[in-house]
Order: structure tokens, then sequence, then C-alpha cells
């Protein structure tokens, strides 16, 4: 027989509603404005539904052929960036997991230091520059092969692994490169999805990348896009295509704003839940020895 919800159970459920409410509504919000008419957004007082429905701004940002230029340089960078980026981490990871590996103690030293300390913004940009890296697309894909923090997670879950799986692959023949591609990574998919699910939503959630080390306006990625609109002083902006019969003050920069703003958002949202059963128990075989 279960037990009968008492008082402390509806206040700390009470509590948990209250902080969805509060964590939900802006989004919620931002949603519902994108949707109304932006003329009438200009009044105000919109809160939990659309005063006068309206898909104007949706259409006007799907057909700026600047915002379809960065969305689709953003969802490149979240693919290569994101892929090249987990399996790199984790193939250095699973050499650091072996405790004979000659120096592996003083480079986790090294990236441990790493992690407290950078050498600075302008030291990063002249060795980018350096590189050839300035103002290319690798830019946002080569300086993220490799995260220590994600290294951490993937040394301690490999070190969990049973030692008698790769002694028996190795008397069978295997060399390290086979056992970690058949054998390590199909049984770290817990940990792969963890890390994959960071480094996605860091690739697809920058805009520093786009402001600091890239000029071509082809290659600024949707976020930075997003954040010049935002930071733009014009109170109205000039959309690539938009048909003569739509003026110009029909769309506001606000409700372009916000449409823009769910456009980036909602794939992540969409994506989120998919990998979140694998979240936490990743996280937790990754972060803690047993």
């Amino acid at each position: 027989m279960e037990k009968p919800l008492g008082i402390s159970d509806f206040i700390i459920i009470a509590i948990m509603v209250l902080i969805c409410i509060v964590t939900l509504y802006p989004v919620w919000n931002v949603t519902v404005i994108s949707f109304n008419d932006s003329q009438d957004t200009m009044m105000g007082n919109i809160y939990l539904w659309p005063r006068k429905f309206s898909l104007e701004s949706y259409r006007m940002v799907f057909m700026d052929k600047a915002i379809v230029q960065a969305f689709t340089i953003t969802v490149l960078r979240t693919l290569i960036g994101t892929a090249t980026g987990v399996f790199f981490t984790s193939m250095v990871a699973y050499a650091f997991s072996k405790r004979y590996i000659l120096g592996s103690r003083f480079y986790l030293t090294v990236g441990t230091i790493t992690m407290f300390f950078g050498g600075g913004l302008i030291p990063y940009f002249i060795l980018l520059r350096s590189l050839g890296l300035y103002d290319t697309f690798l830019v946002y894909i080569i300086p993220g092969l490799f995260n220590f923090f994600y290294c951490i997670i993937f040394m301690t879950f490999f070190r969990e692994l049973p030692a008698s799986l790769e002694e028996s692959a190795k008397i069978d023949g295997a060399n390290d490169f086979f056992i970690f591609i058949r054998i390590i990574l199909p049984l770290s998919m817990p940990v792969i999805a963890t890390i994959t699910l960071f480094a996605g939503v860091g690739h697809w959630n920058d805009y520093f990348a786009g402001v600091m080390f890239v000029n071509n306006p082809d290659l600024q990625p949707i976020q930075t896009f997003l954040y010049r609109v935002i930071a733009s002083s014009s109170q109205t902006r000039s959309i690539v295509g938009m048909p003569a019969s739509v003026s110009a003050q029909a769309v506001s920069s606000t409700s372009v704003q916000l449409a823009t703003m769910v456009v980036t958002t909602a794939p992540i949202i969409c994506i989120y839940p998919f990998l979140q059963r694998y979240f936490v128990k990743g996280v937790m075989i990754g972060a803690i020895k047993g």
C-alpha cells in the first residue's frame, strides 16, 4: 500500500512546479512573441499566447539568405566538430588510461594546469593566425579536437572496463587501434553520448569564435549572426529577397530577433531528450571511479 502524500511532499511539489514555471516561462514568452504580429508586438502586454497570430517573422527569417547561410555553417560545424572532437579526445583518453604509457603522469599534470590557467586571448589569436586558421572554417574544428575535461571523463570510464577484454583481443592478434575501434568504443556508448551532448551544445551555442576569429560574413555561425543582430542599434533590418508587397515596417527587429532565437534553439531542444537518458549515467560512470 502506497504511503499517502504528506504536507512536506506537497510543499516540495509546489516548489518544483514554481521552479519549472519560472524556468520555462521566458522560453514560452519568447516563442509566443515570435508568433505574434510584429506591429501588434510593439504595443506590448503579450504574456501567455499570441494576441494576433502571424508567421511573417519566420517568413522573413527563412527568406534571409544570410540567416540560411549562417544556419548551414552552424550545422556543419556542429556535426563535423562534434564527431571529430569526440573521436580524437576519446582516442587520446584511451592512451592516457594506460598507466604504463611513458610520461602519462607528466602530460596529465600539464593538462590539469591548462584547465585552470590559460595563455590569454591575444596569444591565442596570434597562434591561430600563425597556423593559418584565421578566417577559415577550420578555426571552428581544429581548436576543438581535444578537450581535457572530456578526456578525464573518458579516461576514468576506460579504466573501469575489464582488462581481460583487451588481453584476450591481443592474444587473438588485435592491435591497440583495432581494440579501441571494435571493442572499447562500442562499450562506451553512455559516456560517448554524454560527451557528444556536451560538445554538440558547445559548438551550436558558440558565438565568440565567429566574432573574434572570422571576418568573412559567409563563414559566421548562426549564433554570431544573432549576436550581431541583437547588438545592432537599428530598429529595422533589410531582409534580402523581401517581396515588394511587404514593407520594412511590417517586421520589427525585435520580432525577427525572437524568431531567430526560436529557430536556433529548437534543434538542440529536439535532440536533447534522445540523449538525456545517457546523460546522468555517462557522467556518473565517467566521473566516479568504482
